[in-house]
């Protein structure tokens, strides 16, 4: 894997990297970019609200009193977003690129090789289990550890637009598929 940060990304397409269509390709169902960041947006703030509910309920807590907790574990989700988009960058074996677009506050890793479904799956999930999913087990473990709920539970909400590709990439590839990324779209092929 060759991890190249190409900066500040303006929002133009057609600016990330590429490569020529496979023959037979066919492009995910997935709403348009705006559409999508609604949509992962209000999944984050779902998946947010149910994990620090259940996390009040298991430690007692009322709303009125998760205060500083909350605010350390959102500022160690955003701590890890470097992170979090080098955990999908090590997952490919070839070039990777990372841009950021503070106009929506977006950390992003594309690059263009092809991979197995379960492997676009993996590197969908990764960050999100190491980030979230870990911390927050440890907390339902160990129910005093409340900064790892906290964290654990922003960390998961910030996974939602690839809890979005890995939903896409299970119901719409089939068996033995390859999927790439073109853009921001991700495609999928079979093989001959």
């Amino acid at each position: 894997m060759k991890l190249r940060f190409k900066g500040k990304f303006d929002g133009d397409e057609s600016k990330l990297p590429a490569k020529e269509h496979i023959p037979g390709a066919v492009m995910f169902k997935e709403p348009e970019q705006s559409k999508f960041a609604l949509i992962a947006n209000g999944l984050s703030l779902f998946v947010i609200v149910v994990l620090i509910a259940i996390e009040l309920f298991i430690t007692g807590n009322s709303i009125y009193s998760v205060g500083r907790g909350v605010f350390e574990g959102c500022f160690l989700s955003l701590l890890v977003l470097i992170p979090h988009e080098f955990l999908h960058a090590i997952c490919f074996r070839e070039e990777v690129f990372m841009y950021i677009m503070p106009s929506k506050m977006l950390l992003f890793v594309c690059g263009t090789e092809s991979m197995s479904k379960a492997r676009f799956v993996f590197m969908s999930l990764l960050p999100n289990i190491v980030f979230g999913l870990i911390p927050y087990i440890l907390f339902l473990i160990v129910p005093k550890w409340t900064i790892l709920g906290y964290f654990g539970a922003f960390s998961l909400g910030s996974g939602c637009g690839d809890y979005i590709n890995v939903f896409n990439a299970i119901t719409q590839m089939p068996r033995g598929a390859k999927t790439y990324l073109n853009g921001f779209h991700s495609y999928w092929y079979l093989e001959d």
